[in-house]
């Protein structure tokens, strides 16, 4: 039994070195020659253009080392400010925000991913967006070490992916001995090439997205609206007044909609503001209201519609003595027709006596007036987040039926997580840290600058430990307190 099974484990592990595979716990990795021409075609594509070209990611691989440690400082001081403020500031105001930690290995190693989006709740219909835009960011970086190595005549010995628990990622393997006897500066340029092809995969998926108007104007336009591509099955849009997948909406209150930006901001300013009323003749409130009692809710709010009603609401308004007089009035025919007014001033119009009446709402509720022609206004009650959160629009309407109207969300989202997630793996490998690309680079710019200043080689390599030591300590620092934030708040 025992010598069967150690020939059924040597037929295991010489299937899985057939076919370059290595598996250990929580890693499955997967390395192969088959992309090695390709590669070397790449590297030998220009040659000037290539020296030009991984020049200028020297640059800014040393220039984004600096720049890291500077980024990281300024967030590990807001994170400590905020830390030991009693009434903290929202997540999203801070420099950087730890979303995850994705062990890597190759060249690069341990890369640690700090970023304002998609945050720690990433909803489940992003995964794919997320894990896709890791991968590809991780294969552009690694694809700029091979190919800058290839160019410094480096030997090239494969490429491969892997996956560490459930994240994806990129390496390449390079005959080390090689990398050794180049100079500092030929190791910088191929050191530095994977943070400067992340740094150009984020300009040009940022460019994308800026021109995407532009791109899809055959098929889509804009500027008319915010369309409707879902709605969540618990919104409070959602029923037969409210909004469904295709509708066009154009106003929030009397705040204009012409895209998503239109949407959110109406939304924010309406979440800011106090609610706003509706100018109603006396003689059709007098007509629409009808007696009920008036009580005090516990946030100190009033309410008058005692009948559990889903058409009537409780207005308050103002008589000419400055009284507070609350009538319960069916919602719907009060707002249609009406227009939005601040105080009875904006009601006075060809002298027929007017009230501005305003919903008595507890606070951070409100009324919403939303238009989506051709369909009937849906008159939204609850607070602006709740209906910015469970409804999805795009600022792109199909020309043609048959366009789907998700494909341009789709580029939009995918370009947003290629920019932060691209972004994040540019500013945290140039970080001088152990086992990051920061490290490396380090190094190597030690041994290019100091090198007529520091005889002694141990003395720099004390100077890069120091330097690095620090650096480490920084990051780390970073992400204990981030994630601390994150779990404590």
């Amino acid at each position: 039994v025992l010598q069967s099974s150690n020939s059924l484990k040597a037929s295991y592990e010489d299937w899985l070195l057939t076919y370059g595979l290595s598996v250990s716990p929580f890693h499955l990795r997967w390395q192969t020659a088959l992309f090695n021409r390709q590669f070397y075609n790449w590297g030998r594509w220009k040659p000037r253009f290539l020296y030009l070209w991984f020049s200028m990611g020297m640059v800014f691989g040393i220039v984004a080392m600096f720049g890291s440690v500077i980024l990281l400082g300024k967030t590990l001081l807001q994170t400590l400010t905020q830390m030991l403020t009693e009434a903290p500031k929202a997540q999203n105001d801070r420099m950087l925000q730890v979303v995850v930690s994705i062990p890597s290995s190759g060249l690069t190693g341990l890369k640690q991913l700090l970023n304002g989006v998609p945050g720690v709740n990433l909803p489940v219909s992003q995964l794919t967006y997320f894990f896709s835009a890791i991968l590809i960011s991780g294969v552009i970086h690694e694809v700029g070490h091979g190919v800058a190595a290839i160019r410094e005549q480096v030997r090239f010995n494969g490429f491969g992916i892997f996956i560490f628990i459930v994240y994806p990622g990129a390496f390449v393997d390079l005959f080390t001995t090689h990398l050794q006897l180049i100079s500092p500066v030929q190791q910088l340029r191929i050191f530095c090439a994977g943070v400067w092809h992340n740094f150009v995969l984020g300009v040009a998926s940022f460019m994308v997205l800026f021109l995407l108007p532009a791109i899809l104007f055959p098929f889509y336009y804009t500027g008319v609206g915010a369309l409707v591509t879902e709605v969540a099955e618990d919104s409070p849009a959602n029923g037969p007044r409210g909004l469904f997948v295709g509708d066009l909406v154009t106003n929030l209150q009397d705040c204009p909609v012409y895209n998503v930006e239109d949407w959110n901001s109406c939304l924010g300013d309406i979440s800011e503001k106090s609610q706003v009323g509706y100018c109603v003749s006396a003689a059709t409130l007098q007509q629409l209201s009808f007696p009920a009692r008036v009580y005090r809710r516990l946030d100190g709010t009033v309410e008058c519609c005692s009948n559990n009603s889903l058409t009537d609401i409780c207005f308050s308004y103002s008589n000419k003595l400055d009284n507070h007089l609350y009538a319960c009035l069916p919602a719907r025919k009060v707002i249609e027709a009406s227009k939005v007014c601040r105080t009875n001033m904006d009601c006075h119009k060809d002298f027929v006596p007017s009230f501005c009446v305003t919903p008595s709402l507890e606070n951070q509720t409100r009324l919403i007036r939303v238009k989506h022609p051709p369909h009937i206004d849906m008159l939204y009650v609850g607070h602006p987040m709740h209906l910015q959160y469970t409804v999805s629009l795009s600022s792109f309407v199909p020309r043609q039926n048959f366009l789907s109207i998700d494909l341009p969300v789709v580029i939009e989202t995918f370009c947003k997580y290629l920019i932060s997630l691209s972004g994040a793996l540019a500013v945290i490998n140039a970080v001088p840290c152990f086992a990051l690309d920061g490290q490396w680079i380090l190094n190597s710019f030690l041994e290019a600058t100091l090198s007529s200043l520091i005889v002694e080689k141990q003395n720099r390599e004390l100077v890069g430990f120091l330097i690095l030591l620090a650096g480490s300590a920084l990051l780390a620092a970073n992400v204990a307190l981030g994630l601390w934030l994150v779990t404590a708040r």
